[in-house]
């Protein structure tokens, strides 16, 4: 498995740590330019975003919309689509978990209590018809175990990952060299470590999802993210590419010059090279969707058009530019700034509240911003594609 890291000799090394710094700063940045209202209702919608693109890429497409429906209980008739709605939901939980800091202090993203905490949670929530998968050469149904290692050899294309019986070892050493990196380090372990995970194969079923959890977390932990990016929508966009590259980390060293481990190095720092090149164009994406200027005047021009067909009061625009600035508005103070009765602030109140563009903890909480799925298109246009009338 090693390398686990481009090594400091590497030539490719002092490319990849520029590419970490400026990830960095970026990230950084984008996070400093978006308004307190905006951050939380952002993070919640990157995460049905993550989720989409991240099963998208296993094949399953559940529009975020859908997935929004799941979380309240709200199913399709279709079984097929149920069960796809329900792995959305399972996906989404673990995230939420892992935003709120479920792996930090604890654990680390990158031990394998971790891991398999992550693989465990997802697994637990999903339909039982989803915890089985067959063996290539039998044809036999083998249970997918939530957080337990596979006890049985697989093939994922050309590659045979190692035997069960060597799991745990080559495990242990994965958790000491990623959970020891420093700062940069740790970047590049996201991108290294994810590969690396998808080669050991550890869990029967749901190794992909798992990296992509590992390394957003990975992210979020390391950069401070705040969740309101991710990478796994350009590598759902870029879907090829990512796994041919993925593929060509499987390549055994070539020579004296490709690194000293057992498997290519140069391989390794391709696809860290890519990773990191895919999160800072995710990052571009996001800023130009979130400049404050632009998405208030998408914001405006979405309210004023409910207003024109009755579906707002007129002066609800007024709340929610208030809301992407200051984050929240206690609801006492909406009478006062629309200059209106109490009795029609709460009719404001309530019609923001059934469009779904705010919400609140409680009835007497304040308000804040919320970015819907279905609204996506209006508001944030290109963040997925819009669902077929179909």
């Amino acid at each position: 498995m090693e390398p686990l890291l481009v090594s400091e000799e590497s030539p490719h090394r002092r490319r990849l740590n520029d590419l970490a710094v400026d990830l960095s700063g970026r990230s950084a940045g984008f996070r400093r330019s978006l308004p307190q209202g905006l951050t939380r209702a952002l993070a919640d919608l990157v995460r049905a975003m993550n989720c989409y693109y991240s099963n998208l890429i296993e094949g399953h497409d559940t529009h975020p919309v859908d997935i929004e429906r799941a979380l309240k209980g709200d199913y399709s008739t279709d079984s097929r689509q149920r069960v796809l709605q329900l792995e959305a939901k399972a996906h989404i939980e673990v995230q939420k978990w892992i935003d709120e800091g479920g792996l930090f202090g604890r654990t680390r993203t990158t031990t394998v209590d971790g891991l398999c905490e992550v693989h465990r949670r997802f697994c637990e929530l999903l339909p039982k018809e989803m915890l089985w998968i067959e063996h290539p050469q039998t044809g036999t149904k083998l249970p997918v175990i939530p957080g337990g290692l596979r006890k049985h050899d697989v093939r994922i294309g050309c590659h045979v990952p190692i035997s069960p019986g060597a799991l745990p070892r080559f495990l242990k050493r994965f958790e000491e060299r990623y959970t020891q990196a420093g700062r940069t380090d740790r970047i590049l372990a996201a991108a290294c470590g994810h590969h690396r995970l998808l080669w050991l194969h550890p869990f029967l079923d749901g190794n992909g999802r798992v990296a992509r959890m590992m390394s957003y977390a990975m992210l979020l932990e390391s950069l401070d993210t705040g969740g309101i990016w991710s990478v796994a929508r350009g590598l759902a966009r870029h879907e090829s590419e990512y796994k041919q590259r993925l593929m060509e980390c499987d390549r055994q060293r070539r020579n004296d010059l490709d690194g000293r481990g057992h498997l290519s190095e140069e391989a390794l720092a391709e696809f860290a090279d890519f990773f990191l090149r895919v999160c800072l164009d995710q990052i571009d994406f996001m800023e130009s969707l979130m400049q404050p200027e632009r998405l208030r005047q998408r914001l405006l021009m979405w309210s004023e058009e409910e207003i024109r067909v009755g579906n707002l009061p007129p002066k609800s625009e007024r709340v929610l530019e208030v809301l992407l600035y200051r984050g929240e508005l206690p609801r006492g103070e909406i009478a006062g700034l629309l200059g209106v009765s109490a009795r029609q602030a709460r009719r404001v109140t309530s019609a923001l509240m059934e469009r779904e563009i705010v919400t609140s903890a409680s009835t007497r909480a304040p308000l804040r911003l919320t970015l819907p799925a279905r609204l996506a298109p209006r508001l944030m246009p290109g963040l997925f594609p819009e669902r077929s009338s179909g």
